[in-house]
């Protein structure tokens, strides 16, 4: 069936805006041309959908796309899908002002950390939102900033460390496509089983991670306070490394 871009925009049940806004970032096909007229299909209007459905999880448009671009296993990858969404977004999600009300960290503040790529909106109906995550980063970073930290430096700090993050991400999420999806024998495996797999998985990985780089985070602060000599400090260090009160707690 053939669509005026206006009817294709009724039937999806979004703005003819929204519509144009996929195929500017190469989400949605270009339409055929009717001399003058731009006529769209029941392939875009099943795009649309799909957009929309994964939108709707909190899925980023870049890995929506990357999920439109390839060959894949529709089942394996709504069941995985599902389950990574619902890592991210956990109950609820936020607005931009409901993120900074319940935070206490200025919008402003808000803003240049997502310019800095430290926090990233979803988008969901086109509309800005924000993960129980985001808020709890946004609670430790205000926490670490009220220490008496340089706002520059701290964000300064925070890019180095989320480049990394990134970097190490991307390495950890081929391992697991490659051990763990794809499987020995090199094909998709049971979609539940992977979503399972993934489920497992992350909070270990997390902690694996937080408590890393926690032990690391302590060592070299304690190297530094046995090089000055602060003898009254470092007692007081390492009484609080022992008694178990920094350890870290994943959800």
């Amino acid at each position: 069936m053939d669509y005026r871009v206006e009817q294709l925009a009724a039937r999806a049940g979004v703005s003819v805006d929204t519509i144009r806004f996929y195929q500017g970032r190469g989400l949605l096909p270009p339409p055929r041309r009717r001399g003058r007229v731009a006529v769209y299909g029941d392939a875009h209007l099943e795009r649309l959908r799909r957009i929309r459905a994964w939108a709707r999880q909190g899925l980023p448009l870049a890995v929506i796309k990357r999920m439109l671009d390839r060959p894949s296993d529709p089942e394996a990858d709504e069941r995985l899908l599902a389950a990574v969404a619902g890592e991210r977004l956990g109950a609820r999600t936020l607005s931009r002002p409901e993120l900074a009300a319940e935070s206490g960290v200025p919008e402003p503040l808000l803003r240049a950390a997502e310019s800095a790529g430290l926090l990233e909106p979803l988008r969901v109906d086109g509309e800005e939102r924000f993960s129980e995550a985001d808020l709890a980063m946004a609670r430790a970073g205000l926490a670490i900033l009220s220490a008496g930290f340089p706002l520059d430096e701290l964000l300064e700090l925070a890019v180095s460390h989320a480049r990394a993050t990134q970097t190490l991400a991307e390495r950890a999420i081929a391992l697991f496509d490659r051990h763990v999806r794809r499987g020995a024998g090199g094909g998709h495996t049971d979609p539940e089983a992977v979503a399972r797999a993934f489920e497992h998985l992350l909070p270990e990985s997390t902690r694996l991670v937080a408590l890393h780089f926690q032990r690391t985070l302590v060592a070299r602060a304690l190297e530094r306070l046995a090089r000055k000599r602060d003898e009254r400090a470092l007692r007081r260090a390492l009484a609080a490394v022992e008694s178990g009160r920094l350890e870290v707690a994943w959800r």
